[in-house]
């Protein structure tokens, strides 16, 4: 009897193990910002949002440059990326005259840390900033645009899928299902799929309390009703661009636009040249500034752009 409960104990001690090795594993690095936008010549002031779980988000408004109420857009990074990543972006947004908001996701940058990071507690961080884009004085709340990288992206189409009156999503390299990343995850980690893949996507689908299939783009996708762009790289090694396809293909509507460009995940472009490349995605973002969802669909082309991510694996 004794020997029992010493072998049950000493599988409970191993099951703990290797839960702990798995959410360190899976856990974003947290890359700080050493820069500001003043850097680029930008005017801004830092701000505080509330967020879920009593955690507050750390993020960057650069106001709109002239008066009255202008539309706006939030910038949301990729897993293990931060808002000082997402820079390259704003000075042609707000060049076109859009007040932008860019903010780190829980566990990212300078906000607060929580118990996981996940694609839906990205969606609930975009959420909140969207609430505090809105009550702004100077922004138009029937003009919110979003722009979303990788893991952002995904969250981008999540919340566009349950949330009325957004303006417009720009989608940069966003996977198709998050089961896909997990076995690229499990492929580069040298671990099979069966059965240990499986399992490990059974344990994290308990953990964030979301089913993979319904919270994946593949699947929000058909439920977004504003304009929507889908950007990804030809040489994404990350997510392959044949993701961006499958996300198209499960569109509901022909407000739903795709461009494949050149490029790879983590550089579409060089940073010489990244205004000119996001030129489209920002003529997109304008001319659909003036519909909220469910409005006329408006199409759009664009030709590059340049995002960056410390991809790990985005659940």
């Amino acid at each position: 009897m004794i020997s029992v409960l010493i072998g049950f104990a000493l599988l409970l001690l191993l099951a703990w193990i290797l839960r702990g090795l798995l959410h360190r594993g899976l856990a974003p690095e947290r890359v700080v910002e050493t820069g500001t936008p003043a850097n680029v010549g930008l005017p801004y002031r830092e701000v505080r949002l509330a967020a879920n779980n009593g955690k507050t988000l750390s993020g960057w408004y650069l106001p709109p440059a002239a008066p009255g109420r202008a539309p706006a857009v939030a910038v949301l990074h990729g897993w293990g990326g931060n808002a000082e990543m997402m820079l390259p972006l704003a000075r042609p947004l707000h060049d076109a005259g859009f007040a932008v908001l860019l903010f780190d996701a829980r566990c990212h940058g300078r906000s607060d840390a929580d118990s996981f990071s996940s694609m839906p507690r990205f969606a609930e961080d975009l959420a909140h900033a969207l609430d505090w884009l809105a009550a702004q004085p100077d922004v138009d709340a029937g003009r919110i645009c979003i722009v979303g990288h990788s893991v952002g992206a995904a969250a981008s189409l999540l919340l566009a899928s349950r949330r009325d009156g957004l303006a417009a999503v720009v989608s940069l390299a966003a996977f198709a299902h998050p089961r896909s990343m997990m076995q690229r995850w499990l492929t580069a980690k040298g671990l099979p799929w069966q059965p240990v893949g499986r399992l490990i996507l059974r344990y994290v689908e308990h953990v964030i309390g979301h089913r993979f299939d319904d919270i994946a783009p593949v699947t929000t996708i058909g439920k977004v009703r504003c304009p929507t762009l889908l950007v990804h790289g030809s040489d994404d090694a990350t997510v392959p661009a044949e993701e961006a396809s499958r996300i198209y293909a499960a569109r509901g509507g022909e407000h739903v636009r795709l461009k494949i460009i050149a490029g790879g995940h983590d550089d579409f472009g060089s940073e010489s040249d990244i205004a000119g490349e996001i030129a489209e995605v920002v003529q997109f973002l304008q001319r659909s500034a003036g519909s909220s969802c469910g409005g006329e669909s408006r199409a759009a082309t664009v030709g590059g752009n340049r995002m960056l991510d410390s991809a790990n694996i985005p659940i």
